[in-house]
């Protein structure tokens, strides 16, 4: 169904819970969930975001940038006396200790159609699940269901198989340990949650391998549907490959710095900021076909991506997704990605490369920085794939089918006539 004939439709009332959102946020899964805001309010749908501002605050040290908010989406920012111990209790506890009062006035004053759990970590999940009516979805942009530490990246240096105690775990990250995880206070929460959504079929099999009882549907990442546009002059004219996300170790930014070691060659221009910058440009120091950027604007990126021999994604934790490949992809961008988590099944559908050691990956650096005729098809299968399974209508229309199959099987014919069922 199109936009205009799904806004043609009495639209649906919904809420979105989640930690973070623009401009209160530090990456993707806040940049997700405003994408996700956007395109239902495009198809007719009023959407209420609440978010934790506090959590914000206390990890980034400072309020965020100023930034544009769309009049049709309403936004309400919790705050709390002391958002200190609000937020550690609510870490603690799996409950949403200080802004319980907040949330059960909300859903006292508002009867919503669909309730859509995003990031709870510091919203009081698992508690937070029991809040409001409705059918209620959540969506998994991180491991925190099955993960302390949401990243399945075990003692802060290596990828977690499921084998380790979580205890010793989280406490090697420097973080008190969640006792209520040890409770069963998840597992009797989930009955409140009528269908769980996981980024990628990768993320699916692991939350199941590592012993969530629930199934789960895929709803991967999207991008807004626009056309390949020109994307102004390149960067620099000698050729180059492209890193963008941020610098943390976990990233993989310093495993790809050898292969752009010595004087000659293509360069490498990464871009980003994080906890790992200063060390990584301490590794670079002495390689002059290496340039940080620091952070860049999404609009200022197009130019970047477009004229890029690849974008070089070496992540070494297991992602959940991975939208910056299908960011890739909609500039029509080839991928050079390390073979880890759910970037093959996102590369099988053409646009890139995949390496698993070193001699892979300077094999994939040669191959697309000295053979244009094969970078350019793996380009035109890039941005072929992004239209066909990542563009906005193809995701929108699986995000609504989850509705809708929910809907049906409660015989909620409301639901189903708003939500073009």
């Amino acid at each position: 169904m199109s936009v205009r004939a799904q806004a043609d439709l009495p639209g649906l009332d919904i809420a979105m819970l989640t930690t973070f959102y623009p401009p209160y946020n530090f990456g993707g899964d806040g940049i997700g969930v405003k994408r996700l805001a956007t395109a239902l309010a495009d198809r007719g749908h009023r959407v209420t975001v609440v978010h934790n501002r506090d959590a914000y605050r206390l990890l980034a040290g400072r309020e965020p940038p100023a930034a544009e908010s769309d009049p049709r989406i309403e936004v309400v920012g919790l705050e709390v006396k002391h958002p200190i111990l609000a937020n550690l209790l609510s870490h603690q506890t799996g409950q949403p200790v200080a802004q319980r009062a907040a949330l059960q006035k909300l859903f006292a004053n508002r009867r919503f159609d669909v309730v859509w759990y995003h990031n709870i970590s510091l919203m009081g999940g698992p508690g937070v699940l029991a809040l409001g009516d409705g059918i209620k979805i959540y969506e998994a942009h991180e491991h925190w269901l099955v993960c302390p530490t949401h990243v399945l990246w075990r003692y802060n240096r290596e990828r977690c198989e499921g084998a380790t105690p979580c205890l010793r775990c989280t406490l090697s990250y420097r973080r008190p340990p969640q006792m209520w995880r040890y409770t069963g206070a998840l597992e009797r929460q989930l009955g409140h949650v009528d269908a769980f959504i996981a980024k990628s079929e990768f993320s699916r099999a692991k939350h199941k391998a590592m012993g969530f009882p629930r199934e789960m549907e895929v709803v991967p990442y999207f991008l807004p549907d626009e056309p390949l546009k020109a994307a102004g002059a390149a960067p620099q004219d000698k050729p180059y490959f492209l890193f963008v996300g941020r610098l943390e170790k976990i990233k993989g930014v310093q495993d790809i710095l050898p292969a752009f070691a010595g004087t000659d060659g293509p360069e490498l221009i990464v871009i980003g900021s994080g906890d790992y910058e200063a060390e990584l440009r301490a590794m670079a120091a002495d390689s002059p076909r290496v340039t940080f950027t620091g952070r860049l604007e999404p609009q200022e990126l197009s130019r970047y991506y477009a004229h890029a021999r690849a974008l070089i994604v070496p992540s070494i934790c297991y992602e959940t997704f991975g939208i910056i490949l299908i960011e890739a992809f909609r500039m029509g961008t080839p991928v050079i990605a390390r073979a880890v988590g759910p970037f093959p099944e996102i590369v099988a559908h053409g646009g890139g490369l995949l390496y698993e050691n070193d001699e892979g990956l300077h094999e994939a650096i040669a191959a697309l920085g000295m053979n244009s005729a094969r970078r350019d098809a793996i380009a035109h299968e890039a941005r072929e794939a992004f239209d066909r399974l990542w563009n906005e209508a193809v995701v929108m229309d699986r995000y609504l089918g989850v509705i809708r199959n929910v809907a049906d099987a409660q015989k909620n014919y409301r639901v189903l006539s708003m939500s073009g069922g």
